[in-house]
């Protein structure tokens, strides 16, 4: 089978789908790979390190895509490449089914096999094929890095001659993976941490990373059988948002990371919330690409508001393009071959099986995945 590799070109996106090492795993199990010239140039990888891996390096985009057998991506395709593409090819990219349905549309058109990333169940089975996880915890990272690069105040507690700084005081709101993340980042700078999330459950996590756990009491609340947290009524939005005004207000960073799976952000930081914030404090918003949970942040832009620096930053694991590359290329080439079969060399997708069950969004000329043919019924 031949991997087809184009180079992304999402404005700002410098993440890889496959890096040289994996290349040369995939090349060893019998598949052929060409890559688009300047593939890995935005994530710190040469043409000349693919080319030693075996991969064929090829500057004519047009023509890798319609050749391959199978096409690895980061981002969505472009509508106007669709129609080049190979019937029954196999493509493997974030798609973002739930709010692109023309391009899923598109795709079941064109017969393409479409696997969406965001798709892979959340199983033990599929725990290497996590992209979301994997992207999430760099970007819940790299959240505590811009904040500590836009704070006027350092994040650990000094002992100087000249008196002591106490530490800075971080609130992260979400505790998800990247929340975990941004919790054991901000403590390994040394700071004060609190976290909250809707779901009680996560509350030992947050205390095993060392950071306080604030209790909000929202009654009945819960998460989905994926652990995603559940939407919260509007009630319980305003109770959270009551529960949160005083260690918002306290608080030197808050970092927000809640998203719902194929929702909007709810907004849980309010302009009020910000105002009450002393001036020079930093409000970093990880929802930002979808929606928000901070009242005035801009997509990758940093706004102020009263002395407040708020941080709209989006494709935060693009920030770190080679360790965001490695570990996504890494997912792909697990997923792969978990499907891979070395005897008829060719990717057997068994329509029964769960992760294909979840992932595989059109197939055959129609949208298989029934969660997405069922979005507009």
């Amino acid at each position: 089978m031949r991997i087809g590799v184009p180079k992304e070109t999402w404005p700002g996106e410098l993440r890889t789908a496959l890096v040289p090492a994996n290349a040369k795993k995939l090349i060893h199990s019998g598949f052929e790979i060409v890559a688009e010239t300047g593939l890995g140039m935005g994530s710190g990888f040469s043409d000349d390190a693919y080319t030693d891996a075996g991969v064929t390096i090829q500057s004519d985009r047009q023509a890798i895509l319609a050749d391959s057998d199978v096409i690895l991506r980061v981002r969505k395709p472009d509508a106007s490449e669709i129609s080049g593409l190979r019937r029954g090819v196999i493509h493997i990219s974030f798609l973002d089914p739930f709010n692109e349905r023309s391009l899923v549309d598109s795709l079941a058109a064109s017969g393409v096999t479409a696997i969406s990333m965001e798709m892979i169940p959340r199983s033990t089975r599929a725990q290497k094929m996590d992209a979301l996880s994997s992207q999430a915890n760099l970007a819940g990272y790299v959240t505590v890095i811009q904040a500590a690069y836009h704070s006027v105040k350092a994040f650990p507690m000094m002992m100087t001659p000249s008196g002591t700084i106490r530490p800075c005081r971080v609130f992260v709101i979400g505790v998800g993976v990247a929340g975990l993340q941004a919790i054991a980042t901000a403590k390994r700078l040394g700071a004060r941490v609190e976290a909250f999330d809707t779901r009680p459950v996560t509350a030992e996590q947050v205390r095993s990373l060392g950071a306080k756990f604030v209790e909000i009491d929202l009654g009945e609340v819960g998460q989905t059988e994926q652990g995603y947290a559940k939407a919260l009524t509007a009630e319980q939005i305003a109770l959270q948002k009551e529960g949160q005004k005083k260690v918002i207000a306290e608080s030197d960073v808050v970092i927000t990371t809640a998203q719902l799976f194929g929702r909007p952000a709810p907004v849980i930081v309010t302009r009020d919330m910000i105002e009450a914030m002393q001036p020079g404090s930093v409000v970093v918003d990880m929802a930002v690409e979808t929606g928000g949970n901070v009242e005035g942040s801009v997509l990758d832009a940093v706004t102020e508001i009263g002395g407040v620096k708020v941080i709209g930053q989006g494709n935060l694991p693009s920030q770190v393009s080679r360790n965001a590359s490695d570990m996504y290329s890494n997912n792909l080439l697990n997923l792969i071959e978990e499907f891979y079969d070395s005897e008829s060399k060719q990717l057997v997708l068994d329509p029964e099986d769960e992760i294909i069950q979840a992932a595989v969004i059109t197939r055959d000329g129609e949208i298989v995945n029934e969660t997405i043919r069922n979005l507009n019924k």
